[in-house]
């Protein structure tokens, strides 16, 4: 059997990865990095910055751990080396291991010429691939809407603010999505000033209202500007930077702006017609259970799909893909429940959740039970001196089965797997309650919500 995957981003490259180790062969066709652009270019280097300005944020806390003067200065210069490495070797990580398994590696642009042909466009010329099954898993990019013109200087896209040419003394992040807000956070603990445009009435507004309340506090207590209910509808450039135009009259001045709105699915060069895969009206590839197109030897994973635009999700189902041509038809094979997937957004303090949301419990008039621990009531929370949010765990009254969780708080991302394994294996909040966990620690907080 020989297996084509188009995109070597975490759906392409984990599922190339896992073919291979079922004996399967394999042939990965990527244009861009092996790794993913979206994944080394946009993830990785945001949550690299984002961690430079935890160490600047940390550094303003020190005062109050004993330390009578802790400063830091940032070197631009020197964060966008280290962006570069972790991007390197990241890239050649993945790069060795997919070779070390005897995966064939094409540089070039994929693109179909039947539903079992692909043709790769290398800079040597194009090579014809025939194959069994094939993976799509060309990622996606920024969103550009039709009102704004990025120049890389002063018009940003996500992807040319890692880092930005120079530091910005005010910029106006448009898009109060995860992306947006990490960003808000990003140029606040580096320096700058800051001013976000929300179209909603509060920013997440795909997050526990709670939540979002949360960190909303945290941003204007950092002297954040929030333009709610504003939408932007266009850029201009001015003598000292950019001007936002919002439909309702009002404008943002502002040295730079940052395009924070959403992504678009790479499928506009994939030829699909030339296979029959069909795609809904934003361009993304509706998918099955099995991840499987309209095509069924076709799967489509990662932001292509338009399920979860996750890494974590992408690359699970990569593996699920790899094990569904290989030896799905054989066994049985455990679908993917997206509603299980837990997601985390990096700001200060961070915010994780996972499962079924208290706001949307209430909505579909859901019987749940709520517990709510602050971690100002845990020992390691003072010893840190950072005392911010708390953790909330949804379970079901009759069962007590964990339902959902969400935390807002330093460490939430790594926080939040225990609840996403209650979650996952659907255990009782008693089971959390008889767990021994370290003291004194975080996860301490997570017991007494489960109480």
């Amino acid at each position: 059997m020989h297996f084509v995957v188009m995109g070597g981003g975490p759906a392409g490259n984990q599922a190339a990865s896992q073919a291979a180790r079922l004996g399967v062969q394999v042939t990965l066709v990527e244009d861009e990095v092996i790794g993913g652009a979206a994944h080394l270019r946009d993830c990785i280097p945001s949550k690299t910055m984002i961690a430079t300005g935890g160490a600047l944020s940390a550094m303003r806390r020190m005062p109050g751990m004993g330390l009578a003067d802790a400063r830091a200065q940032l070197d631009l210069e020197a964060l966008a080396t280290r962006v570069q490495m972790i991007e390197t070797r990241l890239a050649s990580a993945v790069t060795e291991l997919l070779t070390r398994q005897g995966v064939r590696l094409i540089r070039g642009q994929a693109r179909f010429v039947e539903p079992h042909v692909v043709v790769a466009d290398t800079a040597e010329g194009p090579v014809r691939l025939e194959a069994d099954a094939i993976l799509i898993a060309t990622g996606s990019r920024p969103r550009v809407p039709s009102w704004a013109e990025p120049d890389g200087d002063r018009v940003l896209t996500t992807r040319d603010a890692y880092p930005p040419k120079e530091l910005p003394s005010h910029v106006a992040v448009i898009g109060s999505g995860v992306t947006g807000v990490e960003f808000v956070h990003m140029f606040t603990s580096l320096g700058s000033e800051v001013t976000l445009v929300v179209s909603r009435q509060h920013v997440l507004p795909n997050k526990d209202p709670e939540v979002a309340a949360a960190l909303e506090d945290t941003f204007l207590a950092r002297g954040v500007r929030l333009l709610k209910g504003a939408r932007a509808v266009g850029i201009a450039r001015t003598p000292e930077g950019v001007r936002v135009a919002c439909d309702d009259g009002r404008t943002v001045e502002a040295s730079h702006a940052v395009l924070a709105v959403g992504s678009v699915p790479n499928t506009d060069r994939l030829n699909l017609p030339a296979a029959g895969v069909e795609t809904d009206a934003s361009g993304f590839i509706p998918v099955n259970h099995h991840c499987q197109t309209n095509v069924a030897h076709i799967y489509a994973a990662g932001d292509v799909s338009g399920t979860l635009l996750l890494s974590s999700v992408a690359s699970m189902q990569g593996r699920k893909i790899a094990e569904h041509i290989a030896i799905g038809h054989t066994i049985a094979h455990r679908h993917l429940n997206y509603a299980r997937a837990p997601s985390a957004v990096f700001t200060e303090p961070e915010i994780a959740d996972v499962g079924i949301a208290e706001a949307e419990a209430f909505a579909e008039g859901r019987k749940v039970r709520v517990t709510k621990v602050p971690f100002a009531s845990t020992a390691r929370a003072l010893i840190d001196n950072d005392t911010r949010g708390f953790v909330k765990i949804i379970s079901d009254p009759a069962t007590g089965v964990v339902l959902g969780g969400s935390i807002v708080g330093h460490s939430a991302a790594e926080l939040i797997s225990v609840i996403a394994l209650a979650v996952t294996a659907e255990l009782r909040v008693a089971d959390i309650v008889e767990s021994m966990f370290v003291h004194p620690a975080l996860v301490e907080a997570l017991a007494e919500a489960a109480e």
